[in-house]
């Protein structure tokens, strides 16, 4: 597979030789712009008044300046007023105080007969899905459950996934979204840090439950077992012991008008917990309000310019912030019709989105990749999208991708789940995440800082204070944290202390607070933002974040030994970065079958380290801490390594890896 490399110091050069003053003729016209823009933004005019002068000044006299920003004008214009419109969308509901729940019930009125979500062969219309939630809020009140109580749900992608915590939201209950793929130790974690007063379980998830159900805070909970339609009435279907057949109690529950439940929701309070990973090692429940939910969503909508008639194809897991999120908002807050699969597949996507006529599909970058990766067939190119919209298409496929598949645009996001920090790419730029302004660069509260490369950790100034990176150097990207507003809240954790952790204090100013969004990035001199790397101990890999430490403890009570080290490490092709485990082992006492026996009863598929290194002993620091970075470098490089390497094979065993295993690897024929 032929990749394209973009190369952003090139496209720099490429502007800085072509440099030249047309734009001086249209200076008196940008100024005028330029500060009806400020006056909008910013809504302050001191720093409207600061920004003119200084965009004044820096256009007649700095020609780097004035030729990137003509360049750029029309680009920030257009990102400008979509911005201010969806500033002002978010405003007007929290003005009403309108929650997404109330805001879906003016989306009923408006289309009930309207096709809300689909999948299969299955129709749900916006109607059906307004009374399916107030049987569910109903039910659940009736069960005492109440406003500000949380409820765990670990179910697999289904449109009453989304009805479930839609219809509790109704009633004030917050719900935890618990990743489906995660066992034991982890799942356990993730239920008792939301401090869940209930589960909902869907029966293909039972025996994830059942590995759990003997600790004692579990067994208290009451559990509510969901199954789909046509198994209602199977009578080979069974329940789990002590739990309630939440799909025969919904279908016998009435529809009930809980407008007075909805109205005493407020768009500040508390709408979900989306479990992210981090250095502590364990997923960490973030917090998703009424109005962060709002905005995640809305501004995909405004910034990539959706319409209300959008059928938008998602085929990402709902538990996440890029499918449950991002992707069914668009329905619940703006009208959109939403295409689910249970389960992506490469074979698929485009039939679906032929299928379902769609004009808009998700997508996350490994997904990219698996679209590239088939044999070339028709339908490749007889969709009707008109946008694709996600985040980690990277650069060496973007141009492959969208010319193989005709797609008109990309629109590529930036932000975490819990982060402030949020960037997008409205150009179609290759490898962009996003841009800035470039008038707005030293105002917008995302900012790139300098640090120390190996560890993340700002460097400061002899005052004290954080650094903001020129174009073309790497830095921590940051976000200001304004609580008043949507776009830069920081709403946290469940887990308070882990919230701090995440906060950077007096960075520019003393008593000013930033959040860290723990990667690493680049500008080039037009404003756009390019991704390089992610700090600390947490890397991705098949769109999951993998937390070291937690794979470090599992497979140190596999073996036993004390010293253990968990790490990613690039593999060419792949997106994200591959887990690899050394080990001190200088016996080769480990046991491999047993090994991997543990690794897969213990671990998710992401999470499950692909190589093994057994080593005599691992460098430390002065103050004892294990080395990674020269074992990164090593990576798993065989004809330089003299330790063994095992590699995690498709059978799920680690064996040594080969020559012939080694070289696939490198050409990209491993089948990852």
């Amino acid at each position: 597979m032929t990749e394209v490399t973009y190369d952003y110091n090139s496209s720099t050069m490429q502007v800085l030789l072509e440099l030249n003053f047309r734009q001086r003729n249209s200076t008196r016209v940008i100024i005028i712009l330029l500060g009806l823009f400020a006056f909008i933004l910013f809504k302050d005019s001191s720093k409207g008044c600061i920004l003119l002068g200084a965009a004044f000044a820096l256009l007649l006299k700095n020609p780097t300046f004035a030729y990137s920003f003509g360049k750029t004008i029309q680009r920030d214009i257009v990102a400008g007023l979509r911005f201010i419109l969806l500033n002002i969308f978010i405003l007007i509901m929290e003005r009403k105080q309108w929650t997404i729940s109330r805001i879906f019930q003016e989306r009923v009125k408006k289309h009930p007969e309207k096709t809300c979500f689909m999948i299969d062969d299955r129709s749900l219309s916006f109607q059906y899905v307004e009374d399916y939630t107030n049987k569910i809020g109903a039910y659940f009140k009736a069960c005492g459950v109440k406003h500000g109580d949380c409820v765990a749900l670990l179910m697999e992608t289904r449109p009453e996934y989304v009805c479930l915590w839609l219809g509790l939201s109704k009633i004030g209950v917050v719900t935890a979204l618990i990743n489906s793929h995660l066992r034991r130790k982890t799942l356990l974690h993730s239920i008792k840090v939301a401090n869940a007063r209930a589960i909902i379980v869907g029966t293909e998830l039972i025996s994830a439950l059942e590995e759990i159900h003997d600790d004692d805070e579990i067994k208290a909970l009451p559990v509510y077992q969901f199954r789909d339609n046509d198994h209602i009435d199977k009578d080979n279907f069974k329940l789990f012991k002590g739990a309630i057949d939440l799909s025969i109690a919904l279908k016998q529950q009435a529809v009930v008008d809980l407008s007075t439940d909805i109205v005493a929701c407020k768009p500040k309070d508390k709408l979900l917990y989306v479990y992210t990973s981090g250095t502590t090692g364990m997923p960490k429940a973030a917090v998703i309000t009424n109005l962060r939910y709002l905005f995640m969503a809305s501004g995909v909508y405004h910034m990539f310019a959706l319409r209300p008639d959008d059928i938008i194809y998602n085929s990402l897991p709902l538990y996440h912030t890029a499918g449950g999120i991002v992707g069914v908002g668009n329905a619940l807050i703006h009208g959109c019709t939403i295409a689910l699969r249970k389960k992506f597949s490469a074979s698929n996507f485009w039939k679906d989105c032929i299928k379902y006529e769609c004009t808009v599909a998700q997508y996350i970058g490994e997904l990219c990749r698996y679209l590239l990766s088939t044999p070339a067939k028709p339908e490749d190119t007889q969709h009707s999208l008109r946008l694709m919209y996600g985040n980690g298409l990277r650069p060496q496929i973007w141009t492959q991708f969208i010319s193989r598949f005709n797609i008109p645009r990309i629109g590529e996001l930036y932000g975490s789940t819990e982060g402030n920090s949020n960037l997008a790419n409205i150009t179609n730029q290759v490898g962009a995440v996003g841009f800035v302004p470039l008038v707005a660069r030293y105002f917008y509260p995302v900012q790139i800082i300098k640090c120390d490369e190996e560890t993340g950790e700002p460097i400061r100034n002899a005052n004290g204070y954080c650094m903001r990176c020129s174009p073309g150097e790497t830095g921590l990207l940051i976000g200001k944290v304004i609580p008043s507003r949507a776009v830069t809240a920081f709403n946290g954790y469940a887990d308070k202390e882990a919230s701090e952790k995440k906060l950077l204090r007096d960075v520019f100013r003393k008593g000013d607070l930033f959040f860290n969004s723990g990667d690493m990035m680049v500008t080039d001199i037009l404003g756009y933002f390019y991704f390089k790397d992610r700090t600390g101990d947490t890397f991705r890999w098949r769109g999951e974040n993998v937390a070291t430490q937690e794979v470090e403890a599992i497979i140190t009570n596999l073996i036993g030994l004390q010293d253990c080290v968990v790490y990613g490490v690039d593999v060419p092709h792949v997106e994200g970065k591959a887990g690899m485990a050394a080990i001190v082992d200088p016996d080769r006492r480990v046991d491999m079958q047993h090994l991997s026996a543990g690794v897969r009863g213990s671990l998710p598929a992401f999470a499950r380290p692909l190589f093994i290194r057994l080593m005599n002993n691992i460098p430390r620091t002065e103050t004892f801490k294990l080395k990674k970075i020269e074992l990164v470098r090593d990576a798993f490089d065989i004809c330089n390594i003299n330790d063994a390497i095992y590699y995690l094979n498709k059978d799920g065993i680690y064996r040594l890896l080969t020559k012939k295993q080694f070289e696939d690897l490198l050409d990209g024929h491993a089948g990852l």
